[in-house]
């Protein structure tokens, strides 16, 4: 077969697989985002091992081209997740968020470098490990509370804002790091970087509340074939896009970003309604699937084990006592600052990214980065049944709201 035809027969299982395992766990009273990274697992090379499978020519290829199309479902899930944000009501969980954000950083910064101390790692390699728990991708825990019909309750408002917070302090640290370090990626102005993710915050804010909502508008009433849908799709690729090159930042920050202001749209419930069947039919299934195809659980052997289940603990606990700290502090109740804490659990993407740069940088080792994998796909796993646990039941009670009925539709 061609590459083109093993990727088209791989895409064909993971969609099906996917879809399958989230059918499953729904009936087992699960989000179904736990079947999908659960399925991920299997078909990984851990189990099944999907790439290098007989039809398989050329792994690596069919590697990227899978791990490109998962980034994409990545980006467009937090498009979705922004269009769901009422904009007052987020910035009025301001003081939360941010209060949230900063504490969800600092504490695994530290609990983690004084975790890997003992493992024999140079204060170097365990700060940078450190940093590496300190991301957060709150894209699984926006889809679970997005099944759970809470996304806008002030927690996962809150929530959805520490992350942009924890986002941009994840890459201001990184930087600081490196430049300190000396490494080539740090010979910028440390303030430099930091104005530049300050500008482009702006910028994008700007846009999203001035320009965006009368764009669509206008092309909505064009004689272009789906013409909205394509303006959208457009506008969530460049923002994703500019997030990094211009703003220094991850292209899930400007994917949210855009969603939050089209969300101000009065075509929002018409952009949801297309966006949806691109982004949960095709992208977000590959997205929740990459995430175990990345972890093989077999290397885990000898030290690294111990060593990754320190990290874990760290992982959860600092994400709860640091996120859900602050969420206290800023005046949030006991339960709420759990929710709060529990929904920064996962890491992601960004956790990924920072762990690949100490790769080449020759900060921490491949069995770090394998560790790291294992360790972001168990944070994922544990994220979704957490939040069901610590939220109220019955979840499904309140009155259906628009996220409510989409997601019944899927």
């Amino acid at each position: 077969m061609t590459p083109f035809l093993q990727l088209t027969l791989a895409l064909a299982i993971i969609i099906l697989a996917a879809k399958a395992g989230g059918y499953i766990a729904v009936r087992l009273r699960q989000p179904a985002v736990l079947g999908e990274l659960l399925v991920g697992l299997i078909l990984g090379p851990t189990i099944i091992d999907l790439v290098h499978l007989p039809f398989v020519s050329d792994p690596e290829l069919l590697h990227e081209e899978i791990a490109d199309l998962a980034a994409l479902g990545v980006v467009f899930l937090m498009f979705m997740a922004g269009l769901e944000v009422e904009l007052d009501e987020m910035l009025h969980s301001g003081r939360a968020s941010m209060f949230s954000g900063v504490l969800g950083v600092v504490a695994p910064l530290f609990m983690g470098a004084i975790a890997a101390v003992p493992f024999g790692y140079t204060d170097q390699a365990a700060w940078f490990i450190g940093i590496i728990l300190t991301a957060t991708s709150v894209s699984i825990s926006a889809q679970t509370l997005l099944e759970l019909g809470v996304l806008r309750t002030r927690e996962g408002l809150t929530l959805l804002g520490a992350a942009v917070v924890d986002d941009v302090l994840v890459l201001i640290v990184l930087s600081i790091f490196l430049a300190l370090g000396g490494s080539a990626n740090g010979e910028g102005s440390v303030v430099v970087v930091v104005a530049k993710m300050i500008g482009y915050l702006i910028l994008s804010a700007a846009l999203g509340w001035f320009v965006l909502p009368g764009l669509v508008k206008w092309v909505d009433r064009q004689p272009i074939s789906e013409g909205l849908t394509a303006v959208v799709v457009f506008i969530t690729l460049v923002f994703a896009w500019s997030a990094e090159v211009m703003g220094g930042l991850a292209a899930i920050t400007g994917a949210f970003i855009a969603g939050v202001g089209l969300g101000r749209s009065p075509l929002r419930d018409k952009i949801e309604s297309k966006m949806h069947i691109i982004t949960y039919g095709f992208l977000v299934p590959i997205f929740f699937v990459s995430i175990g195809l990345e972890a093989n659980l077999r290397e885990i052997t000898g030290s690294l084990l111990p060593f990754l289940i320190i990290l874990f603990i760290v992982a959860v606990m600092s994400k709860v006592i640091g996120a859900g700290l602050g969420a206290r502090l800023s005046g949030l109740n006991n339960a709420e600052s759990l929710r709060v804490g529990t929904g920064m659990i996962s890491r992601g993407e960004v956790g990924l990214i920072v762990a690949g740069i100490g790769v080449r940088e020759a900060i921490i080792s491949q069995e770090v980065f394998t560790v790291v994998v294992v360790l972001i796909l168990l944070t994922t796993l544990v994220t979704p049944p957490l939040l069901r646990y610590v939220f109220p039941r019955p979840i499904a009670a309140p009155a259906p709201t628009r996220s409510t009925a989409i997601i019944k539709e899927r």
